[in-house]
């Protein structure tokens, strides 16, 4: 099951409204994504703390057979 890159921006946005999101879908199949996701809030947390936000909002749709998002790839960091 695929899900859409506005469905991915959208759940980082329900935890992060200010922040900047760059989503890029890099197999053209709806499984597999890069993510950007500059947001204040990074600003002090290390870079295993950003990502475990930014998982935390997809809300489980990253886990496990299931999933419907396969791969992510993240970059997250405050903006300088």
């Amino acid at each position: 099951m695929a899900i859409e890159a506005t469905e991915i921006e959208a759940l980082i946005r329900e935890a992060f409204p200010d922040a900047r999101i760059t989503i890029t879908d890099l197999a053209g199949d709806g499984n597999h994504y890069a993510a950007e996701v500059i947001d204040e809030s990074f600003r002090g947390q290390n870079r295993v703390q950003q990502q475990r936000a930014v998982y935390s909002a997809l809300k489980g749709k990253m886990d496990g057979s299931q999933g419907e998002l396969h791969a992510l790839a993240l970059t997250t960091k405050a903006p300088e």
